[in-house]
């Protein structure tokens, strides 16, 4: 019976941390953010209507730019999208899309977005077509992918692997200047290397506001919580050693 009882304070100590360490981290790794959108939004290849949506990276080891745009129950999958690096000169302290300028009367166009602590966000990559459009109305260079693969952003993807997906990031990706001349992205655009991506700041806009699911602070203390760590397992190891005095 006293045995038992060692290895039931045994598994609820180590259940119990197993439970609370991937808390901390879940949110940071696919960078899920809520976005609540006052007019009409548009991302690559579609216009989203005035709402709420969830916008995180796709699960993926390797990829860190690939960005999935979900509705609000995360049920519709909006599209999958390709994205570059945009940096910024100080970390965002909360979440923040940059839009590009348009045509009066057209929708906000989404330029990068950005999660809380990083000093680098993910800047989307538009159809060939639409970027020439936003290059010349921002004046500035825009990333690009050729017209064809357009349709695999709205395409149902359940893994990054899907055959649509990996076409569509192995694609060669340009950059389009305001005088229609095509160039190599890494002519007007940093390549980062490092988990996410790097670039141009952008006006913010008014018209988007943003929560973060409930997670852990990142400037949280360890300090509880490896206290935490250590009473369990005072418990654990009191417990074994009063089992093991009773069975002699």
């Amino acid at each position: 019976m006293n045995r038992n009882i060692a290895k039931v304070i045994l598994l609820v100590a180590f259940g119990f941390l197993g439970r609370v360490i991937p808390l901390a981290t879940a949110g940071e790794w696919d960078q899920k953010t809520i976005f609540t959108f006052s007019g009409p939004v548009e991302i690559p290849g579609q216009v989203l209507s005035a709402g709420t949506y969830v916008f995180k990276l796709a699960d993926s080891q390797s990829d860190r730019d690939i960005v999935q745009v979900f509705s609000k129950d995360e049920k519709h999958l909006y599209g999958t999208f390709l994205t570059i690096a945009d940096e910024r000169l100080r970390p965002a302290e909360k979440p923040i899309i940059t839009f590009e300028e348009r045509a009066a009367n057209a929708p906000e166009a989404v330029k990068a977005w950005f999660y809380p602590g990083d000093d680098y966000g993910h800047q989307f990559v538009y159809p060939k077509p639409k970027a020439l459009e936003l290059a010349k109305a921002n004046n500035t260079p825009v990333p690009s992918m050729p017209a064809e693969l357009a349709p695999n952003t709205t395409k149902p993807a359940a893994t990054v692997r899907e055959p649509h997906i990996v076409a569509m990031s192995k694609g060669p990706l340009k950059a389009q200047k305001p005088t229609e001349e095509e160039v190599e992205i890494a002519e007007v655009f940093v390549r980062v290397e490092a988990p996410p991506p790097s670039q141009v700041v952008a006006r913010e806009s008014p018209a988007a506001q943003a929560v973060l699911p409930t997670r852990l602070p990142n400037t949280a203390s360890p300090l509880p919580f490896i206290g935490l760590i250590g009473l369990l397992s005072l418990g654990a190891a009191l417990g074994l050693r009063f089992a093991a005095a009773r069975s002699k």
